[in-house]
């Protein structure tokens, strides 16, 4: 896979507040853009109100999705064909501590704070129904044919754990400071705010509530099917570093089987020594929970390997033996693995890249699959969803679930040895899989029917008949009208922007999909297996509803609806599943 060259990390403050920490190797260009004096507030209030609820529950949909006019929008012209596959025999598949110095907090202990709903605190245990399809419980698919192989992990980034003060989410450090443009003392006004998403809410609690928070995020991905983390090695102190030791500790007493991947990040540790490195990475791998491999040696991979020289790593790895007695496998992740990737080998047990955020980047992964294998080498392929990135100024088209599909599709059919899920929880560049307030369980539950089908080797038998949305709520060219001065741009080498509503259906047998963008009401028929229908964007509120027999079956409605006008500039996808209610 072609790499995204114009990335890299900035250094993580060491007070753990997040730095931009891919920020632009070759800095995008600042595009000028006009400050304007507006009323921020009530907006502000409102975005807020609908970054907490979103996702807790979904809401029914308002509209009568059985009285759509059928064959307004059948074909969604000008937008692209429609994508479908039914899988079939081919195997061809569808295309404590204190946290970083929030200051004062009312109800930080846990005692005397009002609980906000704790939908947050239950997204480890799936409801039935949830999926379109009967997940196997995590031993199944840890023993199925090849699975043991077969390994998907998930880029943990500790910035960003489901908590950062035990306060109540709508006062709580993501609220106060990273949703809100004036949060921080106004650092991020210029980009309208750090983040545009957040972890589900949690309900604040007594004890060691960091632990408690990182076992359940443990959970939540053990029971979609993970088999561990990739852990992002920012700091060697501070914030980050312990939580990176009680993510150890997670895991640990959570499930002895799911393990973490040590990541030391190379654009982050500053030191030229190896030792250092060598010393953190010994001291976190004395957990049971550090991945090592079926003879033992601990599995390495840092991040933006390529800062240091195959020199440099074969001293890390010789400190590793001799002074901490710890045989390693390294497995590189690349920015740039087409000009690294060779004079690595000898020192490599296998290879990844971080890898391409748009659909339509996605074409070299074969190569490198097989440029590996040639080798002698593993490929842990990326598999992303999305990325937007405020406050670097710069987003990637990901086509709805489009980028999703590709690269989960290009894991399964290229035949990538691990997968890694990029990112679990990284909210600044808006990669991440994990519950969250904007989209619910939503990315998180497709990626599980793809890691099964990756896994065990057969698609999944659609067994419910379930609906997925994606939207973003204000069109790709609108200007903010508040007073954010940077406005993110698109990364060179990215698809063409577009404005869609995508879609996306599981059924168990053709039916009706009845759709409403806006006031704009249409349907289309859809086969069954998965399916997915490009609808413009349109304000308003955009839902689905399956129509067979006569009869509803499931409805779907994004919680926030799309708007001409907006004050603050969010080029995520938003994301809804009629699979939770």
């Amino acid at each position: 896979m072609r790499a995204d060259r114009t990335t890299a990390r900035r250094a993580e403050r060491q007070d753990g507040t997040p730095a931009g920490h891919r920020a632009t190797g070759r800095r995008a260009r600042r595009a000028s853009h006009r400050r304007r004096a507006g009323l921020r507030r009530p907006l502000l209030t409102l975005l807020l109100s609908g970054c907490l609820l979103t996702g807790l529950a979904a809401a029914g949909i308002a509209w009568d999705p059985f009285t759509a006019g059928a064959g307004q929008w059948a074909g969604a012209p000008g937008i692209g064909e429609p994508w479908s596959s039914t899988p079939g025999a081919s195997g061809s598949g569808p295309s404590g501590k204190a946290a970083p110095t929030p200051g004062k907090t009312r109800g930080g202990s846990g005692k005397g704070a009002d609980p906000v709903p704790d939908a947050g605190d239950k997204v480890d245990k799936r409801p039935a129904g949830a999926l379109p399809f009967d997940m196997p419980e995590p031993a199944a698919l840890r023993s199925a044919a090849g699975a043991d192989r077969k390994l998907v992990f998930a880029h943990y980034f500790t910035p960003y754990p489901l908590s950062l003060d035990n306060v109540r989410a709508d006062k709580d450090y993501y609220t106060r400071n990273y949703l809100d443009p004036d949060g921080e003392n106004g650092k991020h006004e210029r980009y309208g705010g750090l983040l545009r998403d957040r972890p589900l809410p949690v309900t604040p609690k007594s004890g060691d509530w960091q632990l408690a928070n990182l076992q359940q995020e443990v959970r939540t991905a053990r029971t979609a099917g993970l088999d561990g983390f990739t852990l992002d090695m920012l700091s060697l102190s501070g914030p980050n570093w312990e939580r990176a030791n009680l993510l150890m500790e997670a895991a640990r007493t959570v499930d002895p089987h799911f393990k973490i991947m040590l990541m030391p990040d190379m654009t982050s540790l500053k030191t030229d020594d190896p030792a250092v490195v060598a010393g953190a990475v010994a001291a976190l791998a004395k957990s049971p929970s550090a991945h090592r491999l079926g003879d033992g040696r601990l599995v390495v991979s840092p991040f933006k390997a390529e800062v240091r020289d195959p020199a440099w790593w074969s001293r890390f790895a010789d400190v590793m033996k001799s002074r901490h007695g710890i045989r390693t496998a390294l497995v590189p992740t690349f920015l740039d693995f087409d000009s690294h990737h060779a004079r690595f080998a000898p020192i490599s047990h296998g290879f990844s890249e971080w890898g391409s955020r748009s659909y339509t980047g996605q074409e070299g992964a074969a190569r490198d699959v097989r440029r590996s294998h040639d080798l002698g080498k593993l490929w842990m392929q990326p598999v992303s969803v999305q990325d937007a990135r405020p406050n670097q100024g710069v987003f990637d088209e990901a086509g709805n679930t489009a980028t999703l599909r590709a690269t989960w599709t290009r894991a399964i059919d290229d035949g990538a040895d691990w997968v890694q899920l990029t990112t679990w929880n990284d909210y600044s560049e808006g990669t991440q899989f994990a519950p969250s307030a904007n989209n619910g369980h939503a990315y998180l539950d497709l990626a599980s029917y793809y890691l099964t089908r990756y896994k065990t080797g057969s698609w999944p038998k659609i067994v419910r008949d379930t609906l997925y949305v994606t939207a973003r709520t204000q069109f790709a060219a609108a200007d903010p009208t508040g007073e954010q001065s940077l406005v993110m741009r698109l990364r060179r080498g990215s698809a063409a922007a577009r404005d869609t509503v995508e879609v996306l259906s599981f059924l168990k047998a053709p039916a009706t999909v009845r759709t409403k963008t806006g006031s704009a009401k249409a349907s289309h028929q859809a086969p069954a297996g998965v399916h997915a229908e490009l609808l413009p964007l349109r304000t308003g509120t955009s839902a689905a509803a399956v129509e067979r027999g006569g009869k509803a079956v499931t409805s779907v409605e994004l919680s926030r609806p799309v708007q001409r006008k907006v004050e603050v500039q969010d080029l995520q996808y938003h994301a809804a599943t009629s699979g939770r209610k």
